[in-house]
């Protein structure tokens, strides 16, 4: 954390960071419940917690003893001391302490949101076509989000934004700088961080979209509390982001959309680096080829959706062959990283929904048949979650 763009809300020991971690994860979460999960001391916790309090970061609230929000995997409370002494104390995160502005950087659109501390959406999604896809036109898009979400903010009564949270596709190198975006066709590496930061006076961080979507289940979604989490992706591309305790695992070539080329059908369709039958086949434009071939003209992946959504036959055919190659990396993905659960995502994870019993035959098709049925969810594609997962990896990181 010590080179993120973003500051750190208070200061600290390092217990002192995962103290408000695991309350903004779990609370209301009680003290001794925070003291088995971090392995500390209750007097340790008591003394954090009271400087936490005192800082205005987190507050107090009455709860059932023994009742929490959701807790880690497997976490057996002990019962000991639960039942003694004054009633039970729940602590959360003060909701109302700091705002958010979080983005999503599309090929031809800008989305943005403002979140509270605990990455709630506050306002209404604030959508700017991106008519120049040069950083210093993108920064002016991203600053009259930033004003408008702030301004929308404040007039229902929360804080101004402290805050910027930018995700886009690329490659990102410190939460800073941008030195890959396919989408933008930026050719040189761009200072996006500071561009932003100069226009709008607000701490920035930039940050890839699909970490940022598995960053805030695993803070604010069903990703919180289990070991690992897995997030797949369809759309104008295919990516993959995971997690094993709530941290991602990092390398620094992972955000080049290498999962994009696992082999998943012998006959499918040929990708442009002339890989027969890779991931890239679940991509808008290959699926758009593949339309095309099958009617005999050219048709665009919106002509596509659109009949696959009107159940036509020849494009039901397409989404079931779809569903099931997009269930073969799904088990593929369970075989080797064996998350706990994955997130089918992205802008065409609708297809997933209209095949679902496709998906299901591709992923028992290539998982052993006494394995664990693998779990998995496919929630309603908006880029308003986009945005807030962005805002989620600010908050993450300004909470340390």
């Amino acid at each position: 954390m010590a080179d993120s763009p973003i500051p750190q809300w208070f200061a600290g020991s390092e217990y002192t960071h995962k103290v408000a971690a695991c309350i903004m994860k779990y609370g209301p979460v009680s003290r001794i419940t925070i003291a088995q999960i971090l392995g500390l001391s209750q007097g340790a916790v008591s003394r954090i917690t009271s400087d936490l309090i005192y800082d205005g970061v987190i507050e107090e609230m009455p709860m059932i003893a023994g009742k929490s929000g959701k807790l880690p995997k497997d976490f057996v409370l002990k019962e000991n001391t639960e039942r003694r002494g004054r009633p039970q104390t729940g602590l959360r995160v003060v909701e109302r302490a700091r705002t958010f502005v979080g983005m999503k950087i599309n090929a031809t659109h800008i989305s943005a949101v403002a979140v509270n501390a605990l990455g709630r959406i506050v306002t209404g999604c604030h959508d700017l076509e991106i008519d120049d896809s040069a950083p210093e036109s993108v920064t002016a898009i991203i600053k009259q989000l930033t004003l408008d979400c702030a301004a929308e903010a404040e007039m229902s009564g929360w804080p101004k934004p402290c805050a910027v949270g930018i995700s886009l596709g690329g490659h990102i190198v410190n939460d800073a700088t941008v030195t890959f975006a396919p989408f933008l066709h930026w050719a040189q590496p761009v200072e996006l961080s500071r561009m932003v930061e100069d226009a709008t006076g607000l701490s920035t961080g930039i940050y890839n979209d699909i970490d940022s979507l598995v960053i805030d289940a695993c803070w604010f979604g069903s990703g919180v509390g289990l070991n690992s989490f897995a997030v797949l992706t369809i759309g104008a591309g295919v990516g993959y982001s995971l997690t094993f305790n709530g941290e991602l695992v990092s390398c620094p070539d992972k955000s080049y959309g290498l999962v994009g080329h696992i082999p998943i059908d012998p006959d499918g369709p040929r990708c442009v680096s002339g890989h027969k039958g890779c991931a890239q086949c679940l991509s808008n434009n290959s699926i758009a080829a593949e339309y095309s071939q099958i009617l005999g003209r050219p048709a665009s992946f919106d002509d596509f959706a659109r009949d696959a959504r009107a159940n036509k036959p020849q494009s039901t055919n397409l989404v079931n062959r779809t569903c099931f190659r997009l269930g073969t990396l799904i088990a593929t993905v369970a075989n080797i990283a064996m998350p706990d659960k994955i997130m089918i995502a992205g802008e065409s994870s609708f297809i997933a929904r209209l095949g679902i019993d496709d998906l299901r035959n591709g992923i028992k098709t290539y998982r052993h048949s006494q394995a664990s049925p693998v779990d998995f969810e496919i929630p309603e594609h908006d880029w308003a979650l986009w945005a807030k997962a962005a805002a989620a990896q600010a908050i993450r990181q300004y909470v340390g």
